[in-house]
């Protein structure tokens, strides 16, 4: 047994614009190359989750499921305020570069 959640491929309809999510990326984190390589993590109760890989970075995408949704359910800006916020606390947890709000 793992404990470790391991990406693999897309699920059927939770695939990503590839180009459009680069672009946005790289307007906001000036050092990323290349093209990302993007698989998914299969784990996780909610929000979906995925592993972009650059040429010499990798990054966690995550965001709410595709669909309906109840409005306070799946905030990502919730979770992009307290991680950061965390990380001044506990320097184990992850950075969290940037926060956008186009679904």
């Amino acid at each position: 047994m793992t404990l470790t959640d391991r990406p693999g491929a897309i699920r059927q309809g939770e695939e990503l614009d590839a180009r459009a999510i680069d672009t946005y990326l790289k307007a906001h984190i000036s050092d990323l190359r290349g093209e990302p390589q993007i698989s998914q993590f299969p784990g996780g109760a909610s929000n979906l989750t995925y592993l972009l890989r650059y040429a010499d970075r990798e990054l966690v995408l995550r965001r709410p499921p595709f669909g309906s949704k109840a409005k306070s359910a799946h905030d990502m800006g919730r979770e992009f305020r307290i991680l950061n916020q965390l990380r001044n606390a506990f320097p184990y947890c992850p950075q969290a570069f940037v926060h956008c709000t186009d679904e």
